[in-house]
């Protein structure tokens, strides 16, 4: 399968001087933007990584990490047999992560989305935060996502939401340009369906959608 060209968003994020500045203003002002419309937006995703909380031996994957910011909180309260990975596409992303993000229990990988390297049912928790909107081919992340989560593991993504105010003349195709995605209320959860992810709660927020699937054992 021929990988999607990068877009203008990815070029962005192979830059050392985005990567520098991500988590203290780039992340915030798309949280803020997410909030338009509703309240709480970034309440609501600190109470979802409270609501995680991996313990003990937990594998976690954090997908598209970034500067490891939320990697290093899903590794807080592992054991020492416990292990969060954040992946990224981004070398300088990576290099953040490992200078200001590092942990015991806490391993960076550089690889796509699309093409993650590790085994089936490889971890326990797969989380995808503020990051779907931006991968070329994001069916294909999901899809890998829920290959490498284990089947008594759970999937969690947050991302962008088409609304009244995305759908306005010429605001999608804007943000297209720029290579981020809006996705249908139906879009992301469907592909987790898809999936055999039967269990889904999905909560609106604003301009995101927070998606929290796991699979139903009594099928």
């Amino acid at each position: 399968m021929t990988r999607e060209p990068m877009s203008f968003g990815n070029h962005l994020m192979q830059s050392p001087a985005v990567a520098a500045v991500y988590e203290r203003l780039w992340r915030p002002g798309f949280t803020r933007l997410f909030s338009l419309g509703g309240v709480g937006t970034r309440e609501a995703h600190d109470a979802l990584l409270a609501d995680l909380a991996p313990a003990g031996s937990s594998r976690v994957l954090d997908v598209a990490c970034g500067p490891g910011l939320y990697t290093r909180r899903l590794a807080a309260g592992l054991s020492d047999a416990g292990l969060a990975v954040g992946v990224d596409l981004s070398g300088p992303m990576l290099r953040r992560a490992a200078a200001d993000n590092p942990a015991p229990q806490v391993a960076y990988v550089l690889a796509g989305a699309e093409d993650l390297p590790f085994s089936d049912a490889a971890f326990d928790v797969v989380v995808c935060l503020a990051a779907l909107y931006l991968i070329p081919d994001p069916h294909r992340a999901v899809r890998e996502m829920c290959r490498v989560a284990a089947p008594s593991g759970e999937v969690v993504v947050f991302t962008s939401l088409r609304t009244r105010l995305s759908s306005l003349p010429g605001v999608e195709r804007l943000l297209a340009a720029g290579g981020y995605r809006v996705f249908g209320r139906d879009e992301v959860t469907g592909w987790l369906r898809e999936a055999g992810w039967s269990r889904i709660e999905h909560r609106i927020s604003g301009q995101g959608q927070f998606i929290r699937a796991r699979v139903d054992h009594g099928r």
